[in-house]
């Protein structure tokens, strides 16, 4: 029970690394606010629910301010205090600089990295109490270029950068901040962008495990037990965590 007594704020919880991150905070005991701009987290919540633990669901967009601060306003309403805030909402949208359009970039921005920094400002005070710590999710494309992601790898790049400036800033406030990198991982959002693409959906598949040294995409499981180091390991700070199958290798 490596969270007992701790309360944790997962956004973008509906599905992929942000469900298996919550699901797993929540089998260490931690209570759990899970984020997501749909409906979807709900189910999450329900299955902590029903299998003993304890969480809530705040339907927000991270990059709206007024919602972003509603879940951390929920959150202290219920729990009275945060401890770990894993910033996980993000977006992928296609496209080169000269393809893609100038609403999709924004938005990308608006999401990846603006999201990051308005939860993370209503949540800080809270965490200066508890001497808490912030996890933001980056992106192994940080460290490598990847072809016709040309808003989603500056946005990630720029995560990486504000992980790193928020680590120096909250140092003498015990706060530790760190950024988990995964490589390509298999959840409903990647199925989705593949099937977006047309054509061969399998030929598709295989061209992203292929891109992957160790031959198979990330399980969310596996990003989440990097998420979980991160919070629980209180010597890193200013760390960013590649968990990506040798992708940057």
């Amino acid at each position: 029970m490596k969270l007992k007594g701790k309360t944790a704020i997962i956004t973008g919880s509906g599905a992929g690394i942000g469900r298996a991150t919550a699901l797993l905070f929540a089998k260490e005991g931690a209570k759990v606010c899970c984020n997501s701009l749909t409906m979807s987290a709900k189910n999450t919540v329900a299955k902590i629910n029903s299998s003993g633990g304890d969480a809530i669901f705040v339907q927000a967009d991270v990059s709206i301010e007024e919602e972003a601060y509603q879940i951390i306003e929920q959150t202290i309403n219920t729990y009275g205090n945060i401890d770990v805030l894993f910033n996980n909402a993000g977006i992928v949208l296609p496209g080169s600089v000269d393809s893609i359009s100038t609403e999709d970039w924004d938005r990308t921005m608006a999401v990846n990295v603006r999201g990051i920094y308005l939860v993370s400002k209503y949540a800080i005070p809270y965490l200066k109490k508890s001497k808490g710590t912030i996890i933001n999710n980056s992106s192994s494309v940080a460290f490598k270029g990847v072809t016709n992601r040309a808003a989603y790898t500056a946005s990630k790049g720029a995560v990486l950068s504000l992980t790193r400036a928020m680590a120096a800033d909250y140092l003498e406030d015990n706060i530790r901040v760190n950024a988990i990198c995964p490589g390509t991982t298999d959840t409903p959002s990647l199925t989705e962008r593949i099937k977006s693409r047309g054509g061969d959906y399998n030929k598709t598949r295989q061209n992203y495990i292929d891109r992957q040294p160790l031959k198979r995409l990330g399980k969310p499981e596996e990003i989440a037990e990097g998420v979980l180091f991160l919070a629980t390991n209180k010597f890193c700070t200013g760390v960013s965590l590649l968990v990506d199958g040798g992708m940057t290798m």
